[in-house]
């Protein structure tokens, strides 16, 4: 493990941890507050951990409650390619590890590259519940998992959890969920195209839902649809 925090120390720029801590929003009363960077592309962040694969999950803990930004990350990229290649009960283990960290994993970042290849791999063949009782929490990060895990079955052309997950968090008050909604129903939408499905169930739950549905959740969702389209459903948004 020190030779990696050494490798990644020696790679991080001053001006890059400048510009991200900006981006991820690490302000007083910002989203990342406090959040620490030291200025790693996400590219060299890969790279890197793919030679530390074999890392234990003591080891992963100790990145997981680093106060550093891409340490966090190193540990979700190497805890994703374990989980690849994992199998029976170390799969469990794998994803009993993730859930007993989500209070770590606290930026969208750290969320999108993880959740769906640890917690939507793991519950693929299994009991979902779990997702919704994620989704009613009112832990920010706990509750983007939830809709982000979904991609996994939503790549398996399996919707509704998807959809169910998203109509819990259709009031939900935080701009950073509505992106994470939208940005699952825009990938069924774009699943449902590519397959050339004619009754749509994205455009069905917009219309069912349209006058909860946030403007930032809506417009995501709208994306890749024709102009026509998009028009069509903003103009029935109250």
């Amino acid at each position: 493990m020190n030779e990696l925090i050494s490798e990644l120390q020696a790679i991080a720029t001053p001006e890059r941890a400048k510009a991200s801590a900006w981006f991820f929003k690490t302000g007083k009363g910002q989203y990342g507050e406090g959040d620490v960077f030291i200025g790693i592309t996400t590219p060299d962040l890969r790279a890197i951990c793919k030679k530390y694969g074999s890392l234990s999950l003591e080891n992963l803990q100790v990145l997981l409650n680093d106060p550093i930004h891409e340490y966090r990350m190193a540990a979700l990229m190497i805890l994703v390619n374990q989980m690849k290649k994992a199998k029976g009960d170390a799969q469990k283990s794998i994803y009993d590890f993730y859930l007993k960290n989500t209070k770590q994993i606290n930026n969208w970042d750290l969320v999108d590259a993880s959740a769906r290849d640890i917690v939507g791999y793991y519950l693929f063949d299994k009991d979902r519940q779990i997702l919704y009782d994620m989704a009613h929490t009112n832990h920010l990060w706990t509750q983007r998992i939830a809709i982000i895990a979904s991609w996994y079955f939503i790549n398996k052309n399996q919707y509704e959890d998807t959809f169910r997950i998203a109509e819990i968090l259709l009031s939900h008050k935080h701009d950073l969920i509505h992106k994470a909604v939208g940005w699952m129903l825009r990938e069924i939408w774009k699943r449902e195209e590519a397959g050339g499905i004619e009754a749509k169930q994205v455009e069905q739950f917009l219309k069912k839902n349209i006058s909860r549905i946030p403007r930032t959740a809506l417009r995501y969702s709208l994306e890749k649809m024709t102009e026509e389209r998009r028009k069509y459903f903003m103009t029935l948004r109250p």
